[in-house]
C-alpha cells in the first residue's frame, strides 16, 4: 500500500484472509485497498463488516468516513468521524482534519427550494410521439 501498488496489496490481503480469516484488521485492509482503487461500494461493504466485528477499530472507522465523503454522504461521514475521533482521543491529525471537513460539508449542505416550480405538460402528438410543453 505504501508503494501505491493497491492491486498487489489487495492480493496480499486476500492471502492474509485465507490464512488468518476475515478479522477486523484484514477486512479493514481489504476495504482500504478497494478505496484506493476507487471501488467505493466494495470498500464500504468491507469496512462496515470490519466495524461490525470490532466497533472500536479506528482505522476502519476513518476509512469508512472517507468512503462516505467520496459518495457525498457528509452527514453519515461526520457521525463516523466523530466516533473515530472519540475512540482515538483526538490524537491523529488526519482524523481531526477529516472530521473538520465533514462538519463543514454537512453544515453547508442545506437544501434550497427552487424559486419557481416549472409547469410542464406532456402532450401526445400522433401515434407513439409525445411533446413536453412548458409555460416559459
Amino acid at each position: 500500500m505504501d508503494a501505491g501498488e493497491y492491486e498487489l496489496a489487495l492480493k496480499a490481503y486476500m492471502r492474509a484472509a485465507a490464512q488468518q480469516g476475515l478479522n477486523a484488521d484484514v477486512l479493514s485492509a481489504l476495504g482500504s485497498a478497494n478505496l484506493h482503487l476507487g471501488r467505493l461500494g466494495q470498500a464500504e461493504d468491507l469496512l462496515r463488516q470490519a466495524i461490525k466485528r470490532d466497533p472500536t477499530f479506528v482505522p476502519a472507522l476513518n476509512n469508512l468516513g472517507v468512503v462516505l465523503m467520496e459518495q457525498g454522504k457528509a452527514g453519515e461521514a461526520r457521525r463516523i468521524f466523530q466516533q473515530a475521533f472519540a475512540l482515538d482521543s483526538g490524537e491523529t491529525d488526519s482524523i481531526r482534519e477529516n472530521l473538520r471537513l465533514a462538519i463543514a460539508e454537512s453544515e453547508s449542505a442545506v437544501y434550497t427550494a427552487p424559486k419557481e416550480k416549472p409547469d410542464f405538460t406532456l402532450v401526445r402528438r400522433g401515434q407513439g410521439r409525445f411533446v413536453l410543453l412548458s409555460q416559459f
